[in-house]
């Protein structure tokens, strides 16, 4: 029998809950799941963590993730799961055995069915945080958004279709 003090109060608390593997994220005490991607998505992020990887196993620079991977932000009160994730050498201490603990250095999200949540909700949430690079792309037109933190929000820098300049690494890819 559950007792009225294991009723979990905020979305951390049902989140903490759910079972490992559940797609879901938590911004601003809000639960949001999402369908798996499409293959488009996965193929463009299959092609862009291969390059990263590659380019990071000759000059160790950082480590890179992909999703799924729980990135905790706002002092582990909302959980997101980028699609790609790099962290500095110098930042690995944010790596821990459950996850992501604060800003990584660069984020990097592949459009699916819920566009208007990367581009509005995720936004928001990684300016607040700082995160200092954030890239968007579009898996079906190739289309590219990128932003760069600035005295604490995101600049968009010029991008090409099917091709990222990523500051953090100096690394040009093509998609």
């Amino acid at each position: 029998m559950k007792h009225i003090t294991d009723i979990p109060r905020t979305a951390i608390e049902v989140f903490n809950m759910l079972p490992e593997g559940t797609r879901c994220e938590v911004i601003d005490n809000t639960l949001y799941m999402s369908p798996s991607p499409t293959t488009n998505h996965q193929d463009t992020l299959g092609d862009i963590f291969y390059k990263i990887k590659q380019h990071l196993i000759h000059n160790q620079s950082g480590k890179v993730f992909i999703a799924p991977l729980d990135v905790y932000l706002d002092n582990e009160l909302d959980v997101v799961q980028p699609d790609l994730i790099f962290i500095k050498a110098l930042h690995q201490n944010l790596i821990q055995q459950k996850g992501i603990i604060g800003s990584p250095d660069m984020i990097i999200e592949i459009l699916s069915s819920n566009m208007a949540y990367d581009m509005t909700k995720k936004f928001e949430l990684y300016q607040r945080n700082l995160i200092p690079e954030y890239i968007i792309i579009n898996p079906d037109t190739k289309e590219v958004l990128h932003y760069l933190i600035s005295s604490g929000k995101y600049e968009q820098v010029p991008s090409e279709k099917a091709k990222l300049d990523l500051k953090i690494l100096d690394l040009q890819i093509t998609f």
